[in-house]
């Protein structure tokens, strides 16, 4: 009900941090600004896994007719981050009482900021919540999966997401009864915005999975006026490095080629990449093999291909192994909206199974890396 968008999650922070403390557990933070993390450190010596939930909400209006919507105007958990801290704090808590169980020590990642730049990820590895680290999990919860469905898969699980920024510009404005007076900057703007949308399968190989989506565009604040500035900012989303070479290297000369052509200046600045998480297969075999010990078989959801969307999970996995697990939330139409809807709710049943689900898998990673 208090949702707070990245870099401002202080009274996220505060709340999290007082249930960890009234529970016994030492915090160590703030890093990267909100973050935080607890080690549970087992009466047995052995190595750190760690698993991390982020705790930014969006900076969207909550349509959810409950008693739970948020009481913040214009900010919303639509991600389902409410219920990633959710599922740490009572596998932190779990896990304190079960220390006789564990092999070395699970580090529990509180980030901020997942949703925008500069990445929180990013700030919590330079602080050094990955030191001495082996591994790292994490879930994300799944609208399209039903209640008790868990989806795997090894290798890469999302995208890439390069987030680009486009400024076309000139000297002057113009009359929008006389565009041939001036440079039409809206026209060059969506020139280039068409040139981009068809460069996907045509100039990559149609069967590896690109996209280029635009979401921002601002022009003139007047109806007749023709602006000497247009912006528009969007991603380019890839599977393979290939595609991401060659799209990069085209969306960069079109922009130069239309520039030259309507003598204006185009300006295309690309920031905040986020690699593809790629699944590591001992780590998906743990999960595997622990979601089959608790819930069976048909519990697991095989994901066939990756999806599109891109998480800041990615960059943990640029130092250490690491899995992102998907977990069904859906119960009815209410909590089948899609990730980043108004309306995105979940099933909340979901929340003690998928506890006992990670924290055994954290568990068993440890008594799995004893054994090796």
């Amino acid at each position: 009900m208090r949702p707070e968008t990245g870099y401002k999650e202080l009274e996220t922070s505060r709340f999290v941090r007082q249930r960890l403390k009234e529970n016994g557990l030492s915090v160590v933070g703030p890093l990267a600004k909100t973050g935080m993390y607890v080690d549970i450190s087992g009466r047995h010596e052995g190595p750190t896994v760690a698993y991390r939930c982020d705790m930014d909400a969006l900076p969207i209006q909550d349509a959810k007719n409950v008693p739970y919507a948020s009481r913040h105007a214009g900010v919303a958990h639509l991600c389902g981050h409410d219920a990633h801290m959710t599922v740490g704090l009572g596998v932190a808590l779990l896990l304190n009482e079960l220390r006789d169980d564990l092999h070395g020590t699970v580090r529990i990642l509180f980030q901020p900021n997942e949703e925008s730049t500069p990445s929180g990820s990013i700030l919590m590895i330079r602080d050094g919540v990955l030191d001495g680290v082996e591994a790292v999990y994490c879930i994300h919860v799944d609208p399209t999966l039903d209640t008790g469905k868990f989806g795997l898969i090894t290798g890469a699980i999302t995208a890439s997401s390069d987030r680009f920024q486009v400024r076309v510009h000139t000297r002057t404005t113009g009359h929008s009864a006389r565009p041939h007076q001036t440079r039409d900057t809206v026209w060059i703007a969506v020139q280039l915005l068409n040139q981009f949308y068809q460069l996907s399968g045509r100039v990559t190989d149609s069967r590896a999975t690109s996209l280029i989506t635009a979401c921002m565009f601002s022009a003139s604040e007047a109806h007749n006026v023709i602006p000497c500035e247009v912006s528009l900012e969007g991603t380019l989303r890839t599977l393979d490095r290939e595609s991401r070479s060659i799209l990069l290297r085209y969306m960069r000369r079109t922009a130069r080629q239309l520039a030259t052509l309507h003598d204006v200046g185009i300006d295309i600045r690309f920031i905040d990449r986020i690699p593809s998480i790629l699944n590591d297969a001992r780590l998906v075999d743990n999960v595997r093999r622990t979601v089959t010990q608790i819930f069976g078989d048909d519990a697991i959801f095989d994901i066939p291909v990756p999806s599109m969307g891109a998480d800041d999970f990615a960059h943990y996995l640029d130092h250490v192994p690491g899995m992102l697990l998907r977990v069904g939330t859906r119960a009815d139409r209410h909590t089948a909206h899609p990730l980043h809807d108004a309306h995105f709710d979940v099933d909340e049943s979901f929340l003690k199974p998928t506890v006992q689900l990670v924290t055994t898998a954290l568990i068993n990673h440890l008594q799995d890396c004893i054994m090796d």
